[in-house]
């Protein structure tokens, strides 16, 4: 069973891949386009359907909605631009090492940002302390 998750898992990170690399193709239809930046915007936005401090059912529309989102998606791109971008998605050094990159940078800059809003935060605190 955990092989079987762990695979799906796997899958979804290809998939999520090759949507982005869709997206960058002018040959994919706006409603496809759509649905890929609205399931982005939904998996990154702290605003859920169910709150996420909600035991188990916090995170159970994120498990359900995303992945239909990603095969809807999926579904409304065209055979031939898909087939393309998981080429380009599969070559070694190709354009999944680009992307893991920026993913990277983003989460650092993220976490750097909010290193310097605490740190302020906490500096102006203990001045006005002071």
């Amino acid at each position: 069973m955990l092989k079987k998750l762990g695979s799906n898992v796997k899958k979804l990170g290809e998939d999520v891949q090759v949507l982005l690399i869709a997206l960058r193709d002018p040959r994919t239809p706006w409603l496809a386009r759509g649905i890929i930046a609205l399931v982005a915007a939904y998996a990154v936005s702290p605003i859920d359907l169910i709150p996420d401090f909600i035991p188990v059912l916090g995170y159970l529309d994120d498990l359900i909605l995303v992945p239909l989102g990603i095969a809807l998606a999926i579904r409304l791109i065209p055979p031939q631009v898909l087939a393309d971008s998981r080429t380009v998605a599969g070559q070694p050094g190709g354009a999944g090492r680009g992307l893991k990159i920026i993913g990277a940078g983003i989460i650092v800059l993220i976490w750097i940002l909010t290193i310097i809003v605490f740190a302020s935060l906490i500096y102006h605190l203990l001045k006005e302390k002071l």
